[in-house]
Formats: structure tokens, C-alpha cells, sequence
């Protein structure tokens, strides 16, 4: 793997013309196609998402089917708390995976009627040129995105935290290290020459769009909840009916200079956005004829302005009601109050919207228009949760033996312990299979605490560990460590509804939603009802109707989540937390 140490060397490494990186396309890999028996859809609806480790792209039709999707991998470096991508290879694998997508739902690009994107909240970091600039301590061009989980610049997190900035109090009192002013002041004193070179700072989900139309407009999504972006100071000026872009004006200097970066407030923020707009705003005149040709689109396509990854699982599935509830509160605003989605992947985000700001301590926001334009968002998270039960299955004793026996009965790891765990408490006359872990806790803190604790030094730690090292011992492991996570989204709900949230509902999206032990043991544990989406690719839809909104076909982006949300299933709780421990 080559490496690079001067500017001119970055450049050169990261000068490669796309169409022949377009070559040599990475597998793809469809998850989900549905024949279209009728004819073609008069709008056809593209969503990217850009997750951690692939990319996506699903075409939906006007009533939010998924009509076909596809998926490219991605790659990563890892080396100890610094993790990172490459946004040409991240281009390379959309641009893929778009094309994989069409082609399984049978339309062509002439089809699409437009587009919207949604990622993680990496950072990137491009030239002047928009060439790439590496943000590694390898000195590697291409590694220039920092990782939306990368813990590289905690001491930095902790120096801004200690300024006390009054921007904080909108981000739960402190900032996290995977927030993005302390990874830039960590570039600024770790590699210097990168600093220098950096033209633009943009979250992958704003690269993105800029990447496909040349409109540096900045999502509020991103820059409220990841670059302290006080996005109400734009409540006089915006409404969502008439969306444009705006001219930045909720920046706080004094905050980028106290903290050392006082450099980007030069040329009225230019590096980090100096044009905002609410998601879903249209973006310059659509695709540029190079992005649709690389894509397979038409130029002039309408892109929205984006979201992230978690944020857009939101819009995608916070309007799912089960049909007979739909009626249950008259004022619809009131109702989204009510509810709190859970985007369930590598990591949990925790999303609830007032109509009024609150101030939680520890836990992020409020956001204004950060993800439903003209309403505050709260968001909780949890670090690591499909990440910590991959870590405590993978690296148990037991798991080789365990994954050979689940390929050889086609079914995933995590389906074959769950069947484990239902036939163990079956044997054990237990009278729940949660019962099964009463002897064994965990505390599931392994990559710090991100709400309400807002510790990112804090651990994990696992309490009734014998020396069994058979299967029985690592299904007990995983049970307990999903019962850990569930306890820890109700220490979040908990604590949101002490500071004047009313939630009652959740919705929940992303892989470990697909976890039927997971899904139940939340039901159980926090006591609300777990509404699970028809539309299963809630973060691709989001991003979806953020396209659709961008193409006038609805009003306002609320308006496209009431017409693309389909009702949804209520997984409801068997037995209180407290009932189940009696029993035990």
C-alpha cells in the first residue's frame, strides 16, 4: 500500500478519472427486488445510503415500495481509535451500487425522477481542487474521511467541553469526540500540512451532494447536530413550505476561536458551509452531467439536500402507524411528539421531536429542523450496539462452531441463538426465555457512553462469567448483552421524559430491527410498544423522499412521510421488566 508524505504526492496519488476507477466496479450484492406487474410508475424515487461498511441505492415507487435495491462494500483502515474511509472509493461504490439498482428493478435511469442521499457523519476533507486530502497519520491520499466512530481526538473533546461555550448547551452540554469541530482541531495539530492544504470540510452526506450537482449548500441536519450550527437563528427567515437556501447566519465565532479554529471563520465560514437549507431543499439544477453520467441518470435530475444515515431512517418510518391507530390523536403534530425512533445498526440513535426545545442534560440537541423542517429534534445514542454484539459472539469460544452449524442450516448466527435460546428455556421449564440470564449482567458501555452518561472514557464490563465455554454459555452471553442494550435505550427514554418528553411509542429501523429477540426484549424491558415498519429499508426511503421533496411532488417533507410511510406492525410487550424479575 503505497504512502505519501508531501501535498503535491496526495494530489498526485488521488488524481485518478473515475470513469476508469468505474472499470473495475466492486460485487454487488442485491438484497430485495419486487417485480413491477403493472405499468412503469410515473415517479420513480432514488435513495443512497452510505452506511459504515457499504453503500446502497433503492428505488421506490409513489406509493413507497421498494421496487429493487443493491448494495457495493467499502473499504476501511482501522488502526487503533483512528478509523477511515475514502470518499473516491465511497463515489465509486454509490455510483455502483446505482446502476446494480436500476438494472434489478428493471427501469432506466430515464426513469428516476429524482434523488436523495443519507450517510453516516464522517468526515471529509477536500483540496481546492476537490481533490482528496488525507486526514491519516499514514500520509495516504486516499484516507482522507475520518470515521463517524473514530475516537481520535477525545483529549480534544474534552479541552472545547472545558470552555463551557454556550453553543454546548444546544449538544447536551458537551460535545462527543465523534462530533466534528474536535476531529478538526485534531487534523489542525496533528497534520498541519492537511490543514493547510483542506479547501472544504463537508459531513459525507453534504460531500455527497455537492459531489452530484456542484451546490455546496450545507443540509441543517448536519451542520446543527454535528458542527454546533445553531440552525434556529434561521426561524425568522425559513419555512419549509417556501425552502432556499440561506446565507449562514448561526455560526458562533467566538466559540471557533476560544476552541482554536478561529481560521475557519474566515471568508464567512467558507470551509465548513456558508449556505444552509432544510432537508430536502432542491440543490443547483440537479445532477451535473458528469454525476449522471457516472451514475446512469439523466443531468438535471433533482437531488435534495441530505440527511444523515440515522436521521433519514427517521423520516422513513416515524409515520408508520398501525392503521387502527391512526386516529388516535387528532393534532398530528402532537402525536409525532409521542414517538421516539430507534435507527438500530452498528450503533443506536435515539430520535424524538418537540415543538417547543428542551434541554436534556447529556443527551443531543435540541436541533431545530434537524431532521422534520420547523421542529426540534432530541437525539440519544448508544455507540456501539450491533458492534458490541458482534464483538461478544465473535470473540466467544463457541462462535466457530456455532456459525458452521448456522451456514449449514442457512440461517444467520444470530437466528440459530435465538432458536438456541427458545429451546434452552424450554428444556429449563423457564418461564421466560429473558429469565435465561438472571445470573449473568452486562453493562454494555464498551465504546464509551454516548446518552445519557455523555462519557465517551467510560467501559464495559460483564458480571457472572463461569468457565463454560460451550454454545449454551455464548447464548446466554448475547441474551444478555441485547437485554443490556434494551436497558440502556430505557435509561435514555427515561430520562428524556423527566426533562418534558411525553414518549410512549417506538419505532424502530435498521438491521438489528430485523432481530426478533431484540425487537421483543425492548418491548419488555422499556414497557412501549415496538412499531416495526412495512418497508423494511426505512433509511433508504428516507433519503427517498428527501429526492421527492426536492422534485416538488409534495409540499413539504412531512407531507412526503405521510404519503410514503406505510402502516406498520406493533410488537407489544409481554411482560413488565419488574414482573419478569419477580418470576425469576
Amino acid at each position: 500500500m503505497p504512502q505519501y508524505s508531501s501535498g503535491e504526492s496526495q494530489r498526485a496519488a488521488a488524481a485518478q478519472d473515475l470513469s476508469q476507477i468505474l472499470l473495475h466496479s466492486p460485487t454487488i450484492f442485491p438484497t430485495k427486488v419486487i417485480e413491477m406487474t403493472s405499468a412503469l410508475s410515473s415517479s420513480l424515487y432514488l435513495g443512497i445510503d452510505v452506511g459504515t461498511g457499504s453503500a446502497r441505492a433503492g428505488i421506490f415507487d409513489e406509493h413507497g415500495n421498494l421496487l429493487g435495491s443493491a448494495s457495493s462494500p467499502l473499504q476501511i483502515w482501522k488502526e487503533g481509535d483512528c478509523i477511515e474511509q475514502s470518499s473516491t472509493d465511497i463515489w465509486h461504490a454509490v455510483c455502483a451500487a446505482t446502476r446494480a439498482a436500476c438494472k434489478l428493478a428493471k427501469v432506466s435511469g430515464e426513469n428516476i425522477s429524482s434523488m436523495g442521499f443519507a450517510a453516516t457523519c464522517s468526515l471529509v476533507s477536500v483540496g481546492a481542487d476537490d481533490s482528496p486530502v488525507t486526514v491519516s497519520w499514514s500520509g495516504d491520499a486516499r484516507r482522507n474521511v475520518i470515521v463517524w466512530m473514530d475516537h481520535r481526538a477525545v483529549e480534544q473533546a474534552e479541552r472545547i467541553n472545558a470552555c463551557n461555550s454556550p453553543v454546548l448547551q444546544y449538544a447536551g452540554g458537551a460535545l462527543s469526540p465523534e462530533m466534528e469541530p474536535p476531529k478538526l482541531l485534531w487534523v489542525k495539530e496533528n497534520l498541519p500540512e492537511s490543514w493547510a492544504m483542506a479547501f472544504r470540510w463537508m459531513d459525507l452526506t453534504d460531500w455527497l451532494t455537492y459531489r452530484a450537482t456542484e451546490d455546496d449548500t450545507r443540509s441543517l441536519c448536519t451542520t446543527v447536530c454535528k458542527w454546533t450550527y445553531l440552525g434556529h437563528a434561521h426561524m425568522q427567515q425559513m419555512n419549509s413550505k417556501d425552502s432556499e437556501a440561506m446565507d449562514a447566519c448561526g455560526w458562533d465565532d467566538v466559540f471557533w476561536e476560544e476552541i482554536g479554529l478561529g481560521d475557519l471563520v474566515e471568508g464567512h465560514y467558507t470551509k465548513i458551509g456558508k449556505s444552509m437549507a432544510f432537508p430536502g431543499h432542491p440543490l443547483g439544477t440537479g445532477l451535473t452531467a458528469r454525476a449522471a453520467k457516472e451514475l446512469g441518470l439523466m443531468e438535471g435530475t433533482p437531488v435534495g439536500t441530505s440527511l444523515i444515515d440515522a436521521h433519514a431512517g427517521g423520516i422513513g418510518v416515524i409515520e408508520s402507524v398501525p392503521s387502527p391507530n391512526l386516529n388516535i390523536k387528532e393534532d398530528e403534530l402532537e402525536a409525532l411528539c409521542h414517538r421516539m425512533v430507534l435507527v438500530c445498526g452498528t450503533s443506536t440513535c435515539h430520535m424524538a421531536i418537540s415543538q417547543k426545545k428542551k434541554f436534556i442534560p447529556g443527551v443531543w440537541g435540541p436541533f431545530w429542523s434537524a431532521m422534520v423542517p420547523e421542529l426540534w429534534l432530541t437525539e440519544g445514542g448508544q455507540s456501539a450496539t450491533g458492534a458490541l454484539l458482534d464483538h461478544m459472539v465473535e470473540n466467544h469460544a463457541a462462535a466457530p462452531i456455532l456459525a458452521n452449524r448456522a451456514a449449514s442450516q442457512n440461517v444467520s448466527l444470530y437466528e440459530l441463538l435465538n432458536r438456541n435460546l427458545k429451546t434452552m428455556a424450554h428444556d429449563l421449564q423457564a418461564p421466560f426465555v429473558a429469565s435465561l440470564s438472571k445470573d449473568l449482567h452486562v453493562l454494555p458501555d464498551f465504546h464509551g457512553n454516548r446518552s445519557p452518561v455523555a462519557d465517551a472514557k467510560a467501559k464495559g464490563m460483564i458480571c457472572g462469567l463461569t468457565l463454560d465455554t460451550n454454545d449454551k454459555s455464548l447464548a446466554i452471553l448475547y441474551l444478555a448483552t441485547v437485554q443490556s442494550i434494551a436497558y440502556g435505550t430505557r435509561h435514555i427514554i427515561e430520562h428524556c421524559n423527566s426533562h418534558g418528553h411525553k414518549i410512549d411509542t417506538l419505532f424502530a429501523c435498521g438491521g438489528l430491527s430485523k432481530n426478533s429477540l431484540y425487537v421483543q426484549e425492548h418491548a419488555d424491558i422499556i414497557g412501549c410498544p415496538v412499531i416495526l415498519p412495512r418497508e423494511k429499508e426505512s433509511v433508504l426511503l428516507g433519503a427517498a423522499i428527501l429526492g421527492a421533496v426536492a422534485a416538488k411532488k409534495y409540499g413539504t417533507l412531512h407531507d412526503a412521510m405521510k404519503a410514503l410511510n406505510a402502516p406498520g406492525q406493533a410488537r407489544k410487550m409481554r411482560c413488565s421488566s419488574s414482573e419478569l424479575w419477580n418470576t425469576c
